[in-house]
């Protein structure tokens, strides 16, 4: 069992991601602190918000991949669909399930008086913008070179 947490903690590919994924997840807690000048713990696990994590994870990956596979590699052409699917995910479905739930949010807190409506509110910060994806894939992209740069394989 000790050689399987041995074999994982010598995986550059997956502690290239891992390590992509949780600078996103800080840096996004620093940048919320700075827009609204208290710390909310929840950023450090929460969706939405600069930069995607989730984009930086999978184009952490990616970028590992087709620095130790090649670009013209398999394994390579799978993680960047995955990215893709991931990206699209973030920016498209999830930011407009967000938009979703802010109207929903507005029309219960209009109705629940006259009508008894529960007043629970739905998360509204679920997607990215264009420019968090982006800021996430560069992050993702430069873990991945600075991983490459200082474990050469």
């Amino acid at each position: 069992m000790a050689d399987l947490f041995v074999a994982v903690g010598k995986n550059i590919v997956l502690m290239t991601a891992v390590t992509a994924w949780f600078t996103a997840q800080v840096l996004k807690s620093i940048t919320s602190y700075w827009r609204h000048r208290e710390f909310r713990a929840e950023r450090l696990t929460g969706a939405g918000g600069m930069p995607s994590s989730h984009t930086s994870l999978v184009v952490g990956l990616a970028s590992a991949v087709a620095f130790k596979s090649g670009f013209d590699s398999s394994l390579f052409a799978v993680a960047v669909v995955l990215a893709g699917i991931v990206m699209y995910d973030a920016a498209g479905v999830r930011r407009a399930a967000g938009k979703q739930a802010k109207v929903i949010n507005k029309l219960v807190q209009e109705l629940r008086v006259e009508h008894r409506v529960k007043d629970t509110r739905l998360k509204e910060l679920l997607g990215h913008t264009p420019l968090e994806v982006l800021a996430g894939a560069l992050l993702g992209f430069f873990m991945a070179y600075a991983f490459d740069q200082f474990y050469p394989h």
